[in-house]
């Protein structure tokens, strides 16, 4: 699409904001509107604050703006008729913006609500609401004032000090329509491109499942020379249902011997790239190793810790939340990943020769995994498995031969959906890329969106 651009223009003397619309009103933001602080009852977690079905007013905290989009539909809880006489009161199609957790989040309320002192808001404001939204959440006003993030520094002072630039009430309304057009098919478009995102993946987590379980597909199996569609027999274990004929289900116990990490002192913890890198949960990834948080240890002749030494090659495990939504934590070690030392809460997984390290690599990556262990997990605030846990788990045993040519089978397979997903991914990116900019490119007057059909 080919975007208009304004004839006339005139330099804003503000670096974030460029040069602006020549008819274009370049001001502190607490000369448009007074820039106010929210307030709320103390304490606030008293029960009488809440809980009373005539309470008109909704409470807003820093979870309810985080995870809502443009507009504020509903919160979790209300205030009672005390509370909200005690707090700042919003109506519908007001505009906060936050200044704590999420900082710099702006959001429009729909429903009658009530914000603590973790937002900031916008009385008196003469224009159109969804520009100032738009303004802000560009992310470019927060230029030189920190880190967008929750390190960005916000207050009334800060936000009111923010110089922009401000068109015509009929020009806001104009720029704030086409970005509701424009941005709503951006949105529509990388909500499709996130479900291809899914169905891929779950494609790529039955595939897994199918194959570990059932064996090659006929024209893979009958290509590496194995049974096709083999006779199938009860594996004994209910979860797992029937598999080949000639397979055996037993524990990854009897296959494997598992090592805990040694309980390494924080308080010798180096950052020194001479001492020796500790391998912790938190460097475990889904199928791969991340170092960039690494601490290390500095090694003293007959230290003992020898057993902790990793070798290329070997499965680990974080213990602790083993599984996120992208998938188990688990990974092969590789050449760049060692020499490193296994710490507590992280596992390594060492097959004996009658089981493939990349067979198993892939059942542990498998939904079967995570859905034989979710009842098993332990803890609370820290949900983990144990080693004794994960040596109990049942797992389908091909021939060695057939457990190698499955490991191949679906190394060759996942990658393709592997790559399927980053190309949509990327094209995921792009968008929200073009996306951002298109909504600096309006509120700062680099397009003109006028004659735009709105």
């Amino acid at each position: 699409m080919k975007l208009k651009t304004y004839k006339k223009i005139k330099p804003s003397g503000v670096e974030w904001l460029g040069d602006v619309p020549e008819h274009w009103s370049v001001k502190a933001i607490k000369w448009e509107t007074p820039v106010q602080r929210g307030a709320s009852p103390r304490p606030i977690d008293d029960p009488i604050y809440f809980d009373d079905d005539e309470g008109e007013y909704s409470w807003v905290r820093i979870s309810d703006v985080t995870s809502a989009g443009a507009y504020l539909n509903e919160t979790e809880q209300k205030l009672s008729r005390i509370g909200s006489a005690l707090s700042v009161k919003l109506n519908p199609g007001s505009l906060f913006l936050s200044i704590a957790g999420s900082v710099g989040k702006p959001c429009i309320t729909r429903i009658k609500c009530c914000i603590h002192d973790g937002f900031v808001y916008f009385p008196r404001f003469r224009g159109n609401a969804k520009f100032l939204y738009y303004l802000f959440a560009s992310g470019e006003p927060y230029r030189g004032l920190g880190k967008l993030g929750t390190q960005l520094n916000l207050n009334t002072d800060t936000v009111g000090s923010i110089v922009a630039g401000f068109p015509t009430l009929p020009e806001q309304l104009a720029i704030a329509a086409f970005l509701d057009r424009e941005t709503g098919s951006i949105d529509a478009l990388v909500a499709k491109k996130r479900e291809l995102i899914e169905r891929l993946k779950e494609k790529r987590s039955a595939l897994i499942s199918r194959t570990v379980t059932r064996g090659l597909p006929p024209a893979a199996a009958k290509a590496a020379g194995f049974p096709v569609n083999p006779k199938m027999k009860d594996s004994g274990i209910e979860w797992l249902g029937e598999i080949p004929g000639h397979w055996k289900a037993s524990k990854v116990r009897h296959y494997v011997s598992i090592l805990n990490g040694y309980a390494f002192p924080s308080a010798g913890f180096t950052r020194d790239d001479s001492d020796v890198r500790l391998l912790r949960g938190i460097n475990v990834g889904v199928s791969k190793i991340r170092w960039d948080d690494t601490v290390c240890w500095n090694r003293m002749s007959g230290d003992g810790l020898s057993m902790f030494e990793l070798r290329v090659g070997e499965l680990v495990i974080g213990m602790d939340r083993p599984w996120v939504s992208e998938g188990v934590r688990v990974a092969i070690l590789s050449q760049v990943d060692v020499p490193c030392l296994l710490l507590q809460r992280v596992a390594a997984i060492r097959p004996n020769r009658n089981l493939s390290k990349d067979y198993l690599f892939r059942i542990l990556s498998s939904p079967m995994f995570v859905d034989y262990f979710t009842p098993e997990m332990t803890g609370v605030s820290v949900p983990h498995i144990s080693p004794g846990q994960v040596g109990d788990f049942p797992i389908p045993i091909p021939p060695l031969s057939e457990q190698a040519a499955i490991a191949a089978y679906l190394d060759a397979e996942t990658t393709k959906l592997d790559a399927l997903v980053a190309k949509v991914e990327e094209v995921v990116v792009r968008l929200q890329e073009y996306r951002s900019a298109l909504i600096t490119a309006a509120v700062t007057g680099k397009i003109d969106v006028r004659k735009e059909k709105c």
